[in-house]
């Protein structure tokens, strides 16, 4: 299984912060958000890794990570995407990298307080599809912000984004798991109304296929670019708590 980590995006929901870099070059605690992700799948046994960014501060990365080995990578590759066309575009950035290998997907802003281990040995014992990590949200009012998870028992029914009245506690993460299937589907998508490529879109598919796990994780999970609200919340767990346990 291969890792890919997008990082792109422009981050209109933390400004003026990201006015002058890029959100996942911000800090949580003592050091930039993106290190969090890639500490939470090396830690799980993930060492070939692709970055997707973009902007204009695309470079910064390589001068933060480099070739990827003193943050445990064995192999780091970067890709660059042009347009603000959201997560799957940029997914669709890594099909050569994938090389019909299963990946795992993680967004740069998502801190998880425990280790992900355990959902990509999950996946690893899947024989197809996807898999899709959930977070138990009890505030109703932060779950019509997110996207949720629609469930029947042991199956995923259906995910609804933003819903005006959420379907169960379940909020979808930004870590998820594909086979190369993905790639097949992903040229296939049309533009949402806000002319992203939407991952919901491709983990609904999945789910119609009857293609679709998932895993609830245990303890925090925190989207740091949700809101500035938000980005200092995950700040003030992280300082207290610590993250990838």
């Amino acid at each position: 299984m291969k890792g890919v980590i997008l990082a792109g995006g422009t981050g209109s929901r933390l400004h003026p912060l990201t006015r002058i870099t890029n959100k996942h070059l911000l800090p949580i605690y003592d050091r930039p958000m993106v290190t969090y992700a890639i500490e939470a799948i090396v830690k799980s046994g993930v060492d070939e890794i692709m970055l997707v960014t973009g902007g204009t501060h695309a470079g910064e990365f390589f001068r933060l990570l480099g070739d990827g080995h003193a943050h445990g990578i064995d192999r780091l590759s970067y890709a660059y995407q042009e347009r603000e066309s959201g997560i799957a575009d940029a997914l669709g950035l890594a099909e050569r990298f994938a090389a019909g290998e299963r990946v795992l997907v993680m967004l740069a802003d998502n801190i998880f307080e425990n280790s992900i281990k355990a959902a990509i040995d999950n996946y690893g014992k899947q024989e197809q599809g996807a898999r899709i990590a959930l977070s138990r949200q009890e505030n109703a009012e932060h779950l019509r912000h997110l996207g949720v998870a629609e469930l029947d028992g042991e199956r995923v029914t259906g995910i609804v984004e933003k819903p005006e009245n959420p379907p169960s506690e379940f909020a979808v993460t930004g870590l998820y798991f594909y086979d190369a299937a993905v790639f097949e589907f992903l040229p296939t998508l049309s533009p949402s109304a806000r002319g992203e490529l939407e991952i919901t879109d491709v983990n609904n598919w999945y789910i119609e296929q009857g293609a679709m796990e998932y895993d609830v994780l245990e303890g925090f999970w925190g989207d740091a670019g949700e809101s500035i609200d938000a980005y200092y919340a995950v700040n003030d767990f992280v300082r207290q708590h610590g993250a990838n346990r």
